[in-house]
């Protein structure tokens, strides 16, 4: 297997420095993902955007965590589950949510379940999703906004679900209690 460098501030190419300083600044250590994609300015710097536009979309917590683990779990990545059920613990989401995404079980809610639902066919289908899948998220509440945010948040999780798989960036400490294998 192809080993990838953890780029720290002294090792990261120059564009990728200010990258690694806000990320270390923002989480009070260098993410695993971000330093191997220091090795790739653009690509950690299109990730950081993507991810802060995301989080600043029109989905709440909740709606923002099922995006992100349903591309997750349907990728089975080994990082970004562990890291992403961290993350929605420090957002508030409830464990009710959190468990039913991490083992693909109902979620405690319709409108969630739709979203998962819509979620997975954009990635299985690779946007080539049927009429009937659209009504069906728009007649659950969502709007067409919605519909293109979904794309914005399975886009950052292709970035980040790829380059782990390819990479196999170590699990953050904080993160490797939620240690996660996809259910057979």
């Amino acid at each position: 297997m192809t080993e990838f460098t953890l780029h720290t501030e002294n090792t990261a190419p120059d564009a990728s420095k200010p990258l690694l300083a806000d990320s270390k600044k923002s989480f009070g250590r260098t993410p695993g993902l971000h330093a191997v994609m220091a090795e790739a300015p653009a690509l950690l710097e299109a990730y950081k955007t993507a991810h802060e536009l995301f989080a600043n979309s029109s989905f709440d917590k909740d709606e923002l965590t099922v995006v992100w683990q349903t591309a997750n779990v349907e990728h089975n990545c080994h990082y970004c589950v562990p890291g992403h059920t961290l993350i929605a613990k420090s957002m508030g989401v409830g464990d009710d949510i959190s468990d039913a995404l991490r083992n693909e079980t109902p979620l405690p809610n319709s409108r969630l379940e739709a979203l998962r639902t819509f979620t997975l066919r954009v990635v299985r289908d690779r946007g080539n999703v049927d009429d009937s899948a659209v009504q069906a998220f728009l007649n659950a509440g969502f709007t067409k906004r919605q519909i293109l945010e979904v794309i914005l948040g399975v886009s950052q999780k292709v970035m980040s679900n790829y380059t782990n798989h390819l990479a196999n960036t170590p699990i953050d400490a904080p993160a490797r209690k939620f240690d996660w294998q996809k259910a057979a």
